[in-house]
């Protein structure tokens, strides 16, 4: 069998590949309007998107998609704009404005192509009357710390938004809108793509502020009295502006995982695919896979060794401490404390956009002696999970995987390889 890190390696990276636009996004093109076709879109996969739409377009288009800093690629035809994730910027708020312009004043023998994937949410960040950029970003930093799930913090960011839980498609109205999605959420729910731009929401303000007394989380005056007063309401299903929302799924974690198993199964390893949608906490995910781990390495269930346990989804990670982590390298940290260096098992996490947390880090690899390797530098994997420095700890191993921007984004990757 391939070595065991190096098999990991070769199954994320089939992982990311199956994602890739270029691969997927051509056949589901709509025909070309009579009219005109105007692009745009936002996420981490928003460029790559943009150059295949290009590649495969018959006709002429023009349009503006937003992307996060670093992962921009050279397009001809729509613009690329870069701006900040996972907390807004400037350049965001600036992108989504023009986006609107874009698309005002369209008739009904226009298109408007919507490329949306995952980090819309912060990228494509507008804010409702009333509201300042900096309360969009005190809301944003205190969701990310506060381990609300990424349906919970996009309810909240819907209702905070000028562009965001259909208002985008409304202001399209009334051409023909078709998104094209890479969904990085369990589920694969449109609506919690980028929050759903092109999408109505069912959700209301009053859930947006259930969410935040649930978590504590203290929001400008501004934001709360938005959300008092009604004025954050969304765009509803069965309003006449979004009556047949065309969405289209060109990726999904499901596909990436498909992809990754087919890559173990070619080299005589099983594989097992866990779940495309797992939620929750990262570290109590990561113990949780450390019993399963187990029981087929001593037990033969619920599968036989060699084989794989594949999964995907998006956890969250509450902060305790003050070190540099990432929902992966948390996973990993938990995994390593409850297999406590098991000579069977090795495991990498990685998100599929090459970023997890604030890291330009894709995740990590987990092996047997990465316990004892760890204590001859003074470290230990309970200590770094207390502080939450998943970073700190697989940085000073060696052990980090880094890809740079992938321009793709289906969300976090895990494999657990027991021989």
């Amino acid at each position: 069998m391939v070595e065991p890190g190096d098999l990991l390696r070769q199954l994320f990276a089939a992982a990311v590949a199956a994602a890739d636009p270029a691969v997927s996004l051509a056949r589901h093109l709509p025909e070309p309007p009579r009219g005109r076709t105007v692009v745009v879109g936002a996420g981490k996969a928003a460029a790559s998107m943009a150059q295949a739409v290009e590649a495969a377009w018959q006709g002429d288009i023009s349009g503006l998609v937003v992307t996060r800093y670093g992962h921009g690629a050279p397009t001809k035809r729509i613009e690329v704009v870069e701006a900040a994730h996972p907390v807004p910027d400037a350049a965001g708020e600036a992108a989504a404005g023009r986006i609107l312009d874009l698309v005002a004043g369209l008739t009904p023998d226009d298109l408007v192509l919507c490329l949306i994937s995952g980090g819309g949410s912060s990228l494509l960040s507008l804010s409702g009357p009333g509201l300042t950029l900096s309360d969009k970003q005190a809301v944003n930093r205190a969701l990310l710390r506060s381990g609300a799930t990424i349906g919970e913090m996009n309810c909240v960011r819907r209702h905070l938004s000028a562009i965001k839980g259909g208002r985008l498609a409304a202001a399209c109205h009334p051409a023909k809108v078709v998104t094209l999605l890479i969904s990085d959420t369990p589920g694969d729910d449109p609506l919690d793509i980028a929050s759903g731009p092109t999408v109505p929401d069912p959700t209301t303000c009053a859930d947006a502020l259930a969410i935040l007394a649930r978590y504590r989380i203290q929001v400008p005056a501004a934001v709360q009295a938005r959300l008092e007063s009604g004025a954050g309401e969304s765009v509803k299903p069965g309003d006449p502006a979004l009556a047949a929302p065309d969405l289209r799924m060109i990726a999904t974690p499901l596909m990436a995982l498909r992809a990754a198993a087919a890559c173990a199964q070619d080299v005589g390893v099983a594989a097992c695919i866990l779940g495309d949608a797992i939620e929750g906490e990262a570290r109590e995910v990561g113990w949780v896979m450390a019993g399963i781990a187990r029981s087929v390495a001593e037990h033969g269930l619920p599968i036989s060794a060699p084989c794989v346990l594949l999964s995907g989804g998006e956890t969250t990670v509450t902060m305790r401490g003050h070190g540099r982590g990432g929902r992966n390298v948390e996973f990993l940290l938990a995994l390593g404390v409850e297999l406590r260096g098991h000579p069977r098992v090795h495991a990498l996490a990685g998100d599929t956009d090459g970023v997890d947390g604030l890291e330009e880090v894709a995740g990590a690899v987990l092996a047997p002696d990465t316990i004892v390797r760890a204590a001859r530098l003074g470290l230990s994997l309970d200590a770094s999970l207390a502080r939450n420095d998943g970073h700190g700890f697989f940085e000073a191993l060696g052990d980090e995987i880094i890809t740079g921007p992938t321009l793709t984004n289906v969300n976090d990757f895990r494999a657990i390889l027991i021989v």
